[in-house]
């Protein structure tokens, strides 16, 4: 459906470099959309860049810490300078560190904090410099940050995760009004993603059980089924269609809103 697709647009995916990031570029990119690979993971973003490129995609790589202005002022002038454009960001690098309220490490809380609310952030503000009207790309866009169920559900020992992706959530929504009343052309989305069993997500599950909640990593993991009306943990492909959609034509009237991905679970 013509509506789905992407052909022209110019995309930059933080965290793209694995996992959910990396399922994401590659959806982008099978859309139609050429592709940017941001990560501070350098040899897997190049990796990842060379087979978007591979399966014919336009694709590079930029070394990115989001929790770094000047690095994200050069991750958009890459994106500009090699795609020839810039109208999509992919909000998605992030990190998880679990622990019971009553074992919070500030040093750990300060760094969920600082890549994923500040990095959001920075990401939103750059983007709408370099989409609205005289921006460096200047023709408008989307943006998807992404959430999590976390933000949605009350889960033992990621209370400091679920704090951050709330606050997702909420500049989701800000960011998208003022983009609509400053007249940016942007909108801004974001997805509530479920457990994935990717590297960060099955971390997740043994940290639950060395916190002494859940006997072992499937017994945590059937707690997390249990709860989700579709029956299964997410895939990556379920995170990176609701990505593409929301970047899509099909999605034009989808401004300021959280789509939960999640199977149910947070309903």
């Amino acid at each position: 459906m013509k509506q789905f697709d992407l052909t022209g647009r110019k995309a930059l995916v933080t965290g793209g470099a694995r996992g959910l990031g990396e399922g994401m570029a590659q959806a982008l990119a099978a859309a139609g959309a050429s592709v940017m690979v941001g990560d501070v993971l350098t040899s897997l973003g190049q990796e990842t860049a060379a087979r978007l490129s591979a399966s014919g995609a336009k694709a590079g790589f930029v070394k990115l810490d989001v929790t770094q202005e000047a690095d994200w002022e050069a991750a958009v002038k890459a994106t500009v300078d090699t795609l020839g454009g810039f109208d999509i960001l992919i909000n998605n690098a992030g990190i998880e560190v679990t622990a019971l309220v009553a074992d919070i490490e500030p040093e750990a809380l300060r760094k969920m904090l600082d890549v994923n609310i500040v990095g959001t952030a920075l990401g939103l503000k750059h983007a709408f410099r370099a989409m609205r009207p005289n921006g460096s790309a200047g023709k408008g866009g989307a943006v998807v940050n992404i959430s999590s169920v976390a933000a949605t559900i009350a889960f033992p020992a990621i209370a400091g995760y679920s704090a951050t992706k709330s606050a997702v959530d909420r500049l989701t929504r800000v960011a998208a009004m003022e983009a609509g009343k400053l007249g940016y052309g942007v909108r801004v989305n974001c997805i509530y993603p479920g457990l994935v069993p990717t590297e960060m997500g099955m971390k997740l599950a043994g940290d639950v059980v060395a916190a002494g909640l859940f006997a072992s990593p499937d017994a945590a993991v059937g707690a997390i089924v249990e709860q989700t009306p579709s029956g299964r943990l997410g895939e990556v492909g379920d995170m990176a269609d609701a990505v593409v959609f929301l970047c899509s034509d099909a999605a034009r009237f989808i401004n300021g809103a959280g789509l939960p991905v999640d199977g149910g679970m947070g309903m």
